[in-house]
């Protein structure tokens, strides 16, 4: 049966429905169901555990919120029978695995995945079998050809089926064996193969910043329908029901990754209120653009479970309000060591000089977002600082004082794809040379003795 009560989430547990309090204003996760409830689907217990807390003491419950919760129970206890099924562990019955292999659609960005049985528990993607899906569906291939052939090339552990499940980073080819125009992994491999590449054993640390947005309306987390919150400057990093939206998906993302083998260093609140940044790294070559893809698909799957819109949009609302980005730190052996500084300087001679190839390959709508304001440098011009975090590229104080480090290009936007970013940073400073008069005038404009 169907009940519909005001300022109330009905939780479902044991066949029984219990009242339950909100514990997030309506702004939090702004949940929204229709009032015809006639429609209404059975809701897990699991998905609203978060959300909701159980009422300890008899009688009536009140609350802030705003919006009404339809419930729906059926008298045979299907519910809490289709979560027991979901949280099943298979293993003392069959030494059968779930792989989900998961690859990059046509889009560039968007990330499709499909499941399959392995017979047995696997440690290394040459373990697994290629596999195949219809490219006329997802933008890589025409309908009389449809066939796209799927590589496995990395493993992680499935948070969401648990056990020795697992899910599989894979690239796309022909059926003769061709990466097809989407696969922009191949290329980066063959770059972090060079020998020159390997010999300097280049490290990553990419800051992926992404905006939460409610589901029916496309505005941001938090915010007030068609209105929006008080300036920037308490949210980032801010703590608070008037603060901070989404905590609990950051959070859970969080923690998924470190189950699932992400080498994720760290998570925080951004500038814009709505908006997240998680940090992947140090990674080595192509492992960087692997563990974000993985990492994104997570993300995609918890904001899923919790009815939230994940936006990797470069800057999702107009007007006085930062962008996102996917800021990425880069560092090689000799930057690494004792006169690390002197290299780091060259590099970005090079990177000055490559600035308009790095800028067409760093994400789609990135001109909306460096405009040099909201601690961006205009998409226009080149220019590089200490601790200036308005320019293209950052070097820090530490890299400054220390004689050695690492920088950071501030251009990426937040859909850039890693596999590109990373190769490129790789290729531009190890593998291109540029002509002495080039580097020259370069050196000049940039105020840089090397």
């Amino acid at each position: 049966f169907v009940v519909v009560l005001p300022n109330v989430i009905l939780q479902l547990s044991g066949g029984r429905v219990k009242m339950a309090q909100i514990l997030a204003p309506s702004a939090q996760w702004q949940m929204r169901i229709a009032k015809n409830c006639t429609d209404a689907h059975p809701l897990m217990t699991k998905t609203w555990s978060s959300l909701v807390m159980k009422q300890n003491k008899k009688g009536s419950v009140k609350s802030s919120g705003r919006f009404k919760v339809c419930a729906l129970q059926s008298q045979n206890g299907t519910i809490n029978r289709v979560e027991q099924l979901l949280n099943l562990d298979v293993t003392p019955y069959t030494d059968k695995i779930i792989a989900e292999y998961i690859w990059i659609g046509g889009s560039g960005i968007d990330v499709r995945s499909k499941s399959r049985t392995i017979s047995k528990p696997v440690v290394h993607p040459s373990e697994l079998p290629k596999w195949n899906y219809d490219g006329s569906s997802t933008g890589q291939a025409p309908g009389e050809d449809s066939e796209v052939i799927l590589y496995p090339q990395a493993i992680f552990k499935d948070p969401f089926r648990g056990g020795n499940n697992i899910l599989v980073i894979c690239d796309a080819y022909t059926p003769q064996g061709e990466p097809i125009p989407t696969n922009k992994r191949h290329k980066a491999a063959q770059i972090f193969r060079d020998s020159k590449v390997v010999a300097e054993v280049p490290w990553y640390g990419i800051e992926q910043e992404y905006t939460l947005l409610q589901t029916n309306v496309k505005w941001p987390l938090g915010w007030p329908v068609g209105g929006y919150p008080g300036p920037q400057g308490p949210y980032y990093c801010g703590a608070g029901a008037d603060k901070s939206f989404g905590r609990d998906i950051s959070d859970a993302h969080y923690k998924a990754c470190l189950y699932a083998g992400i080498n994720i260093s760290g998570t925080n609140g951004e500038v814009m209120p709505g908006q997240w940044e998680f940090q992947v790294g140090p990674s080595v070559g192509i492992e960087a653009g692997d563990h974000i893809w993985c990492a994104r698909y997570l993300l995609e799957r918890i904001t899923e479970q919790a009815g939230v819109v994940l936006s990797l949009d470069p800057k999702p609302i107009e007007g006085d309000w930062n962008g996102a980005g996917c800021h990425t730190n880069y560092s090689t052996k000799s930057m690494r060591e004792e006169g690390g500084f002197e290299v780091i300087k060259k590099a970005i001679l090079n990177l000055s000089l490559r600035h308009k190839e790095h800028i067409s390959a760093y994400g789609e709508g990135n001109e909306r977002r460096l405009t040099g304001k909201h601690e961006t440098a205009s998409i226009d011009t080149f220019s590089w600082g200490v601790a200036n975090r308005g320019c293209s590229i950052r070097v820090g104080r530490d890299t400054e004082k220390e004689g050695k480090g690492y920088l950071e290009d501030r251009r990426p936007a937040s859909n850039m794809d890693p596999y590109v970013v990373t190769s490129l940073l790789a290729e531009t400073t190890l593998l291109w040379e540029p002509t002495l008069e080039a580097e020259a005038l370069a050196a000049q404009k940039l105020s840089l003795k090397v």
